[in-house]
């Protein structure tokens, strides 16, 4: 049974951790962006021994890695520490920048096939390597080279990635449980990417009645494993953790990453841009068959299938469009379904944590990251 916490923690909001926690995870933050400065540091040596011509590839991948917050990192960290790992262990520090570098990856490539815009109220990487190529008044097609150059630095966040995870050393070697678990994140992940924009091609109106079952299929290994699940596990892993932490490890993670990309299924629709970064239902232009749409095709009336069938994927919609849209899947109820399914998911993974076999200042950073990745606005 878990010990109750101080008093001090009990008068606290629901997500606000403790100092000790606060303070260990900047110390953690710190490090990891430290770790990962000297990791690019050394990789920009490499690529001025090419040319240096060849940087900005690494200059893109440098701007995206050092934003976001951490939240995989972090997972993987309290994973380390809650299967008895070191505070600030070097192997959890050097997993992190392999996990971030690995998200930025995934983004960068994701940002291309959605044909996005902007990341993180930024242009994408492949729009700031078509920019330069119109700020320089290069020849041939801009956006080829701005898609391609992307393409190319997307890979090379990959490589370098693999290679920061091999450097962890003899935790992360060959036939390791944490080794077999970051290539199984890596697989699913691509797979799941696969699925998505497969479901995107086949139209809104494939087989309505089975799209919740393909949708939740899609979020579950194209985001929820490789955000919450497996840096957990991996972190667990490369401390030792046996098979009876890492299974309540995934009691606990699984459902917090469905809930997680629940979430930003729901932003990607409803969300301020003010907030998200993105413009106002870019989902919606991106054509996105998340489990929302999913609910609203399955449930809502002929009319809201209709209009959904016929303006989801549309790049052109207006603001009105959008509106008119956000309108039929509220109408379908896919909006109130999708709030109930976060909440269920929430509370069975906070029943889990709270039975979790880990120490009290993981508890308690697992909590406040699991409230910030539910509640998040942006």
């Amino acid at each position: 049974m878990s010990q109750a916490p101080a008093a001090s923690e009990a008068n606290m909001e629901p997500g606000q951790a403790p100092g000790d926690v606060v303070q260990e995870q900047a110390a953690y933050r710190q490090s990891l962006s430290a770790d990962l400065e000297h990791f690019l540091g050394v990789q920009r040596e490499v690529l001025e021994d090419v040319s240096a011509e060849s940087v900005p590839l690494l200059g893109a991948v440098h701007s995206l890695a050092r934003g976001g917050k951490r939240l995989r990192a972090l997972l993987n960290y309290w994973g380390w520490r809650g299967a008895g790992g070191d505070v600030l262990g070097a192997p959890a520090i050097r997993a992190g920048v392999a996990l971030e570098l690995f998200q930025s990856a995934a983004l960068i490539h994701d940002d291309i096939i959605d044909r996005s815009d902007t990341r993180r109220g930024a242009p994408s990487v492949h729009r700031h390597f078509s920019n330069r190529h119109a700020e320089a008044e290069w020849f041939l097609d801009g956006q080829h080279f701005g898609s391609s150059a992307a393409i190319l630095a997307g890979d090379l966040c990959l490589a370098l990635s693999e290679e920061a995870f091999t450097s962890v050393g003899e935790r992360a070697a060959y036939n390791t449980r944490a080794r077999a678990l970051f290539n199984r994140m890596r697989t699913e992940v691509m797979a799941g990417q696969y699925l998505d924009i497969l479901e995107e091609v086949v139209g809104p109106g494939h087989e309505p009645e089975h799209a919740v079952v393909r949708a939740r299929n899609i979020l579950r290994y194209k985001s929820a494993k490789y955000s919450i699940e497996h840096p957990l596990a991996i972190g667990g892993a490369l401390a030792g953790a046996g098979d009876e932490l890492l299974s309540a490890y995934s009691e606990f993670s699984l459902p917090l990453g469905e809930a997680f990309q629940l979430r930003d299924d729901v932003l990607g629709v409803f969300g301020d841009p003010e907030l998200t970064g993105k413009p106002a239902g870019d989902d919606l232009r991106e054509g996105k068959r998340t489990v929302l749409i999913a609910y609203a095709l399955s449930t809502g009336s002929e009319s809201v299938r209709k209009e959904i069938t016929a303006k989801l994927g549309r790049p052109d919609l207006d603001d009105d469009a959008v509106a008119s849209l956000r309108a039929a899947i509220e109408e379908s109820g896919a909006l109130a379904t999708t709030e109930s399914l976060i909440a269920e998911h929430t509370e069975q993974a906070f029943t889990t944590l709270a039975a979790l076999a880990v120490d009290e200042q993981t508890r308690s950073a697992l909590e406040s990251l699991a409230h910030a990745a539910v509640t998040r606005t942006a």
